[in-house]
């Protein structure tokens, strides 16, 4: 499996122009983002590609969000809810077998 990663360095104005030639080319998007899934940035940032470059993907936009939980304080809570390596993979693995 190899990932083209897009590490955003600005979210206004957010890089549409690079996010949607990433889409062009990989034809799949993962999007992972700390914050939850709804209202996030990875939501805004897929309805983009939906808008812009919904031809080009292969399968739907996938976001892996963090759990929908108050962040907790806890070292071990923290890192139960937010995206880790080994769910991101599983994740990326679940997309490659679907496509």
């Amino acid at each position: 499996i190899d990932c083209e990663v897009i590490d955003l360095r600005t979210l206004r104005p957010l890089d549409d122009a690079t996010i949607m030639a990433s889409v062009a080319k990989t034809h799949r998007v993962l999007i992972v983002d700390e914050d939850w899934c709804s209202g996030s940035i990875a939501a805004e940032i897929s309805a983009r590609i939906m808008e812009q470059a919904f031809y080009e993907l292969d399968q739907p936009v996938v976001r892996h969000c963090g759990v929908e939980v108050p962040m907790p304080y806890a070292p071990q809570l923290e890192d139960a809810a937010l995206p880790q390596v080994e769910t991101i993979m599983a994740t990326v693995k679940g997309m490659v077998n679907h496509g």
